[in-house]
């Protein structure tokens, strides 16, 4: 869309996602993650961690279902979407704002993990059971075989 801030932010979840339903009834998930910028600073010869990001991220509909189900706090995710700014009262009167990214993707970081994908159903999100692949043996390739023994010819 245009005129929105498009964010791509990796990091790690900081509190359990939370699985609610709007008036509508669509699900909605929220979680926040953390990213902290490391620094190699010469002088000390040593890696330095630098001031903590921390923003809430909001997904929609059957994806909020799957994160849900899927992501946990302490896990390193990839989320894009869009930053948006919401501002309210404190308890004090006074004007705050608040970031959040309402997440069009969300995926586990394979930086330093591995996972495994269960593709889920289209209608009810739930988890489609593995299917196994006919194994057939494999034709003989007539090419390959057929001048394999002859020499080339000029």
């Amino acid at each position: 869309m245009s005129g929105e801030t498009t964010i791509t932010m990796s990091g790690n979840v900081v509190t359990e996602p939370e699985l609610r339903f709007a008036p509508s009834g669509a699900p909605v998930a929220n979680f926040r993650i953390a990213s902290t910028p490391r620094k190699f600073n010469k002088q000390s010869n040593a890696w330095e961690d630098g001031e903590p990001l921390f923003l809430g991220v909001a997904v929609w509909r059957q994806q909020a279902e799957h994160v849900a189900e899927s992501v946990q706090r302490g896990m390193r995710v990839i989320v894009v979407g869009r930053l948006t700014q919401r501002q309210y009262e404190d308890r004090e009167g006074k004007t705050r704002s608040s970031y959040e990214i309402q997440a069009d993707e969300i995926a586990p970081s394979l930086l330093r993990a591995t996972a495994v994908v269960t593709k889920a159903n289209g209608s009810n999100g739930s988890p489609q059971q593995p299917q196994e692949r006919p194994y057939s043996q494999p034709q003989a390739d007539q090419w390959s075989t057929q001048f394999s023994n002859q020499q080339p010819q000029f």
